[in-house]
């Protein structure tokens, strides 16, 4: 199954750059540890050489998982009515029974990193509920202990990083 991830223009330019790095210098850095480190001889017990092969097993992993992501990036905000919630916005949320409230930026974990407030996905309990709906609509979601939640959506606007 391909999924689509919404990006910024920054997030997609920041994680094209990382990708650059990774197949490139850090590679070429990796590789070249691996080098040095067999050059010291048994390799069983040779614990420079085992940190660069793991190390090189997770930037190759990183490697696949940022062109898989950038290949089936959607740059903007998807396309909704006007008002309705969707990726990209912040929301903000009431709480049922307080008034305790909660404001978040609906994105992808890959915004998340560079956000000046809480990221949710749109595919976690609380940004799938809240995805469709409108500053007034009430929604439910259920957490992972299995009690339900109720929230009524109190102010929806675009990010402005």
């Amino acid at each position: 199954m391909t999924t689509e991830t919404w990006l910024t223009q920054e997030a997609y330019d920041r994680l094209a750059a990382e990708l650059a790095d990774r197949e490139g210098p850090l590679r070429a850095e990796i590789v070249r540890r691996i080098g040095l480190a067999r050059e010291e001889g048994d390799l069983k017990e040779n614990g420079g050489y085992h940190a660069a092969r793991e190390e090189q097993g997770k930037n190759e992993a990183r490697v696949r998982q940022l062109k898989h992501m950038l290949e089936h990036a959607r740059i903007g905000t998807p396309e909704a009515a006007e008002g309705e919630i969707h990726v990209g916005q912040v929301v903000t949320v009431r709480f049922a029974g307080d008034d305790d409230t909660e404001t978040f930026l609906l994105a992808s974990r890959e915004e998340a990193a560079h956000a000046t407030i809480d990221v949710y996905s749109p595919t976690s309990p609380l940004g799938a509920a809240v995805i469709g709906k409108a500053v007034g609509d009430t929604a439910s979601y259920e957490l992972p202990n299995g009690r339900s939640v109720e929230i009524e959506i109190t102010d929806v606007a675009p990010y402005t990083g």
